[in-house]
């Protein structure tokens, strides 16, 4: 079968970024006043998640290093729900893959799946707060802050769903997933938030934001009277500096890989414009009609959770799935869809040629394919000719190659435009 020419796009996006993270960190911190708020010999939990943000381990080493220069005793502890297989050992491991260690920084990490129910929120909900957190004096949630992938509202993914789904572990995780069928995924994560900044010894926040090159562009800290609103304002920077497809249609996405340091469900169903969920879609662009994901990311560790919007993957990808990871994350998260295995096949070239013959009646210089390595990795782009004319009228993309038909190895697989 005849596949359509491929060219390489670059896509500018806003460049500004925090040059000096400690700085950064110890100014936001020291602006709010919490310095005169750690006594000497005071414990202080520090939240660590499961996502891969950028500088998250110097971020999180400087929070640490503030800590014990105001006499405060610190300590890291996993808030990530579910991930790393629901243990102790599975969610440090998933710490250490990005850099955030005991001896990294120098601090120790307390990982426990174990809660303490320390109130109730407004429909009742028992809310769940991390043992190890809920015996310091003090704590700081640090997480960055950018639009959700199971809904819409003024607060998404951020301090106040780490609040809720992260430190609550697995017990919180799985009865908010439950309860968000009944009451909207904001109502609960907003009210659980609120008993928690009520109840749970919370000193401050730390919200991070990323520009569209995924690297850090603002550093906010916020005391809890005034972290919701904090919180608002940085969504609506996330959402302005956010990287997407700049495309409103796509016949075939193409995505190398797909995992959970990528996003919570492995592929940004923001960029993608592919959701399905229990709780309803919600509009989105690019149009996609089929979807082909060609490998996990080696930090998801086997967790495909995700893999279930895709038409069409791979058997390597499917042979790297840990079941049990991705099951007990797709059912804590009510969600069985997101883990639920595609067509597959064993190279590359049949699934995108398969995919192709489910697209109709289409000729090959009309089909518009998308390229992409990961729904976090958008400044480079590689597309079909069906799109050379909005690339020629756009302000923000260029032509980095000429035309090529897609590259393919001795086993039929792809060559990635992606691999510098």
């Amino acid at each position: 079968m005849k596949l359509p020419d491929m060219a390489r796009v670059e896509q500018r996006f806003d460049p500004d970024h925090v040059q000096d993270i400690p700085a950064a960190v110890k100014r936001e911190l020291s602006g709010i006043g919490i310095k005169n708020k750690i006594r000497p010999g005071q414990r202080v939990a520090i939240t660590a998640g499961s996502r891969g943000i950028d500088n998250i381990a110097p971020v999180t080493r400087s929070v640490v290093n503030f800590v014990k220069e105001a006499g405060g005793e610190p300590f890291i502890f996993p808030a990530m729900g579910s991930h790393g297989g629901a243990t102790d050992d599975g969610q440090t491991a998933l710490l250490a893959g990005y850099g955030i260690t005991a001896s990294s920084m120098g601090c120790e990490i307390r990982s426990t799946m174990e809660v303490n129910e320390i109130g109730r929120n407004l429909d009742g909900l028992p809310v769940y707060l991390d043992r190890c957190a809920g015996e310091a004096e003090h704590i700081i949630v640090i997480n960055r802050i950018k639009p959700h992938t199971k809904f819409e509202g003024p607060i998404e993914s951020g301090l106040m769903k780490m609040m809720a789904i992260g430190m609550g572990k697995h017990a919180g995780a799985k009865l908010y997933h439950q309860a968000t069928v009944r009451y909207g995924m904001n109502r609960v994560i907003e009210t659980v938030g609120l008993v928690m900044m009520e109840k749970a010894p919370l000193l401050c926040g730390l919200g991070l934001v990323e520009n569209g090159y995924d690297r850090t562009a603002i550093v906010r800290a916020a005391l809890p009277p005034n972290l919701v609103e904090t919180e608002k304002e940085l969504l609506k920077e996330a959402r302005r500096r956010m990287a997407r497809i700049p495309f409103a249609d796509i016949d075939l996405l193409i995505v190398d890989e797909i995992g959970k340091n990528i996003s919570g469900t492995g592929m940004d169903t923001n960029v993608t414009g592919v959701n399905r969920d229990i709780l309803g879609t919600f509009s989105a662009e690019p149009r996609t009609k089929r979807l082909f994901v060609r490998d996990l990311t080696p930090e998801t560790e086997g967790n495909a959770l995700g893999i279930g919007f895709a038409d069409f993957t791979t058997t390597r990808l499917v042979e790297k799935i840990d079941r049990k990871t991705t099951y007990i994350n797709c059912l804590t998260g009510i969600s069985p869809e997101k883990g639920a295995i595609p067509i597959y096949f064993d190279t590359d070239r049949e699934c995108i040629e398969s995919a192709i013959r489910c697209l109709g009646m289409i000729s090959v210089p009309d089909i518009r394919v998308v390229h992409i390595r990961n729904t976090l990795a958008l400044s480079k782009i590689s597309v079909s000719k069906a799109y050379l004319t909005e690339i020629q009228n756009s302000d923000t993309l260029d032509l980095a190659s000429g035309w090529v038909p897609m590259a393919f190895n001795s086993g039929g697989n792809l060559i990635s435009p992606f691999t510098d």
